[in-house]
């Protein structure tokens, strides 16, 4: 099953920061082939998933944060618990 990593913010400094570290955490954590990375600007989007504050990182439709950058290394965690679910 793919996992489906979205990273959301208008295009700020703090969103492209999360979106380089969603793709670090994915190549460390040995699972690019199976993971899809959308970057989401749209602010009706925002809203319809229930994020106020920006970055914003959702995985499999599950808000993982809001409003601040995630390291690689937290989001390898997440990752990690996540296919532990799937699987």
């Amino acid at each position: 099953m793919e996992t489906v990593i979205e990273v959301l913010g208008p295009g700020c400094k703090k969103c492209s920061t999360l979106y380089d570290n969603v793709l670090i955490a994915i190549d460390a954590f040995n699972e690019a082939e199976g993971c899809l990375v959308k970057k989401r600007t749209d602010i009706d989007y925002f809203q319809k998933m229930g994020i106020s504050v920006t970055p914003g990182l959702i995985i499999n439709g599950e808000i993982i944060s809001t409003g601040r950058v995630l390291t690689p290394e937290q989001i390898v965690v997440h990752l990690e618990s996540t296919t532990q679910i799937i699987e």
